[in-house]
Formats: C-alpha cells, structure tokens, sequence
C-alpha cells in the first residue's frame, strides 16, 4: 500500500518502491538511482559488484511509471554515480533509458555526484519549481520542498529499510538505486533537519509509516 499525504498545496502519494507520485501533475519524482555504481567502483579500483544494479534499477522506474501513468519524472540527482558512468553507460540500458523517456517531461536535477549535464535528453536544472514545491538534491532551510542525497534509512526489529521523512516543510525522499547505502533515521544531520513530529514511512512491500524519532 502506498501512503498519501499532503505537503503544502500538493496531495502526494509515496510509494512502497520509493518514488513520490504527485498525480494532479501527472508527476513520477525519484532520487540517487546512482546508475553505474558497479563499473565506477570497479573503475576505480573499488570493491567488484555484481553489474546489475541498473538493470534493478530500471526494472522498478518502468514498473512505477507504468502503474502511474506519469507524463513527467524528475530525477532529484545523483542519478548516475559519476559523468564518467552516464557517458558508459551499457548500450541495452541507454535504450530501455531512452524509451522510458519518449514522451515524458524527464528532467534531470544536478546532483553532487552528477553535477553536469548528461547526454541522454531531457532537461538538466540546478533546481526545478513546480505548483509551488521546490524541487532540489540537498535540502536547504525553505519550506515546501522535495530533496533526496541522504539516503534515510530506518530501524525495524529485524531489518533496516530505506524510507521518506515527512513533515510539514519537505519530504527527503530514499534512495531509489540498487546499490545505496543509507544514512540513519538518528543521525544528528537528519534530525536537525527535520521537525519533531516528522514521520519515517519505510518502504517495501508495503508503505509502513513511523515517528522518525
């Protein structure tokens, strides 16, 4: 089950994959796919992972925009782990990429990971607004915006499942890539940054909303 909720004006639903659906705009929102994480990594000399992350990764954005019917997608940044791997990346992924794009608004935030214009179509934005919600990668004091980077993470007896904090001034959303970590739900960063009411919803199966704190 997905959970609604509203964030100023906007009625938003956040999904149990991690994408935030703002049906009234026709809208698909996702942040950190960070695509080619396994080759930059192995580029680098990094540990080897097993290179299907953006293959995963694709699998669930086709499967969410399928079941939305979103005319436009903002990617909130960090949606490739490097330039270098958005230049590389794998040439079946570059067209499964390319269809989801075909005819859809598809805009790309600068990310820190990604902080430059990719060469796969769509629009490149340091930031977007949109029916009076601020769009951006890294949350900032304002109000009535949407952000990702940190990765939120929350603790389950059991399990720890990537999750959006909510509150009456932003949404962060998770991850949505395959290959993230994740930074948790009390860390000093997140707390500060959001109010003592916030929700942690997990994902998962389900949306299971929690206080954050």
């Amino acid at each position: 089950m997905p959970y609604a909720f509203h964030l100023g004006p906007a009625h938003l639903i956040a999904l149990p994959s991690g994408a935030l659906h703002w049906p009234d705009q026709g809208l698909l929102t996702v942040s950190d796919l960070h695509l080619g994480k396994s080759e930059r990594l192995a580029r680098r000399g990094g540990a080897l992972l097993p290179p299907y992350e953006t293959r995963a990764t694709l699998t669930r954005l086709d499967a969410d925009l399928e079941a939305t019917g979103a005319r436009r997608v903002i990617c909130l940044g960090d949606s490739f782990d490097d330039l270098t791997a958005a230049e590389e990346i794998a040439e079946a992924d570059r067209l499964w990429l390319t269809r989801l794009m075909a005819g859809r608004d598809w805009i790309w935030i600068e990310g820190n990971h990604d902080a430059g214009p990719v060469n796969l179509g769509g629009t490149h934005r340091a930031e977007l607004r949109l029916g009076g919600l601020a769009f951006r990668h890294i949350a900032t004091p304002e109000t009535a915006e949407i952000s990702g980077h940190y990765h939120p993470k929350a603790r389950l007896p059991g399990r720890i499942a990537p999750c959006f904090l909510i509150d009456s001034a932003r949404v962060i959303l998770p991850a949505y890539g395959a290959y993230t970590g994740g930074l948790s739900t009390d860390h000093p960063d997140l707390q500060a940054l959001m109010q003592p009411k916030a929700l942690a919803v997990l994902t998962g199966a389900t949306c299971l909303p929690r206080p954050m704190r």
